[in-house]
């Protein structure tokens, strides 16, 4: 990507360019940036940007000079043009990795009072601010969004990780960082982060991490996916019986392959760990065992779809499916009913979400075929989650399980 930078200040900005990662970056060509001074586009003698603000109040930018300063810089197709004000939307990682993405981002600084909103109307693509307080220009707000479309530059920032570790590049705030001397002032460095052992090391960062978070920034929550964050893995069990028929009473649902394959595809794309089937027919179970074996054959998408299904396994009940989950973890896990109808006791997602950082279990998230989970099947879970609502006026809530189940998922595990 190529950044030019408009603005009546340029020594400002030149000299935070050649400095530190960013000068190094546009040293070793990494980084394309330009600046453009403002005042070379300015008409008359004196170079003048800037005039009285109709109606009264302090100097603004003119429309004219700004406009000659973006138009030099379209040769090779109109670039993105970013002016950082107050009444901007704010700042924040998404928008900058969107940023990063545009050919030629150009960002115009206003100053003074601000810009003529007739150039702000013509010209300009977004308005992003940094937050709710004013500064004298927006020299300080583009040197920040500079620095930040900077670290995803391949190649400036010296280690990868180091980005893909930063506070909200994956919905968390970092971790805490410490260096020599281990002992400073009776504060001494945590005794693991010494210890050489880069399991526990991992460990311990990924606890801070969430402890962190949800002690500071519980509202990033939303689009944080959970799976780096957590010590144990997530599972989804469909259960055929105890399920509901028509007049609410328990009864078993048949297998449906189709609704199988998918669902096993849904599991595989967001890392769920094992997709289990709580089944107490034979037959049926023996099904979805030829379902599996007959996945594994072919090439291209059917292999893929048959890696899917290798996440299958199968049960005759659900205290059975929940024991396994428990042998193979080494921990009790937390089963969370979900339903289209209202629940007595059921939370938001967001809760739910909190709730398997604070405690740290594995996560089985158990859905209903046919008409949903039967109360029998319900006293086996220890949590339960609100029904999935959409739009709809009328209050229409009939998702398909393979839909339910996408939903579920990607407001527990979707990156952002």
């Amino acid at each position: 990507m190529r950044l030019s930078i408009v603005t009546a200040f340029p020594d400002l900005i030149r000299q935070y360019l050649g400095c530190s990662v960013l000068g190094r970056g546009v040293a070793s060509g990494k980084l394309d940036v330009r600046v453009v001074d403002l005042r070379d586009h300015s008409q008359g003698d004196y170079r003048q940007v800037d005039d009285y603000s109709f109606g009264g109040g302090g100097m603004v930018l003119m429309a004219e000079p700004l406009a000659r300063a973006v138009e030099s810089l379209s040769g090779e197709g109109k670039p993105f043009v970013v002016y950082p004000s107050p009444q901007g939307v704010p700042l924040h990682q998404e928008l900058v990795e969107d940023l990063s993405r545009v050919d030629h981002v150009v960002l115009v600084c206003g100053h003074y009072e601000g810009v003529d909103e007739r150039f702000v109307r013509r010209f300009v693509d977004l308005e992003v601010s940094l937050g709710d307080f004013v500064l004298t220009g927006g020299e300080l707000p583009a040197m920040a969004l500079v620095d930040a479309l900077a670290r995803l530059v391949p190649g400036v920032v010296g280690r990868g990780e180091a980005v893909v570790n930063d506070s909200f590049y994956r919905g968390f705030l970092d971790h805490p960082h410490f260096t020599r001397p281990a002992a400073w002032r009776d504060d001494v460095v945590p005794e693991v982060l010494a210890g050489g052992d880069h399991g526990a090391i991992e460990e311990w960062r990924r606890r801070e991490g969430v402890r962190r978070t949800l002690a500071r920034r519980p509202d990033v929550l939303a689009r944080a996916g959970l799976l780096p964050y957590l010590k144990h893995g997530i599972y989804v069990l469909q259960v055929h019986h105890p399920v509901r028929d028509e007049r609410g009473e328990a009864t078993v649902a048949s297998v449906a392959a189709g609704e199988l394959r998918d669902m096993a595809r849904t599991c595989r794309t967001y890392g769920v760990r094992r997709f289990l089937v709580a089944d107490p027919l034979p037959a049926q179970r023996d099904l979805a065992k030829r379902l599996q074996v007959h996945g594994a054959q072919g090439d291209g998408a059917a292999r893929e779809r048959g890696e899917a299904l290798g996440l299958l396994k199968l049960f005759p009940r659900i205290s059975r499916a929940a024991a396994w989950v428990r042998e193979k973890e080494k921990a009790n896990p937390l089963l969370v009913a979900t339903s289209a109808r209202p629940l007595q006791g059921a939370q938001h997602w967001l809760g739910l979400k909190r709730r398997f950082l604070e405690e740290d279990r594995p996560v089985v998230l158990v859905f209903g075929a046919g008409g949903g989970l039967h109360d029998e099947a319900l006293r086996d879970c220890e949590g339960m989650l609100l029904p999935v609502r959409g739009g709809s006026p009328d209050g229409y809530n009939h998702l398909s399980g393979v839909g339910a189940v996408a939903v579920v998922l990607d407001r527990f595990l979707g990156w952002r």
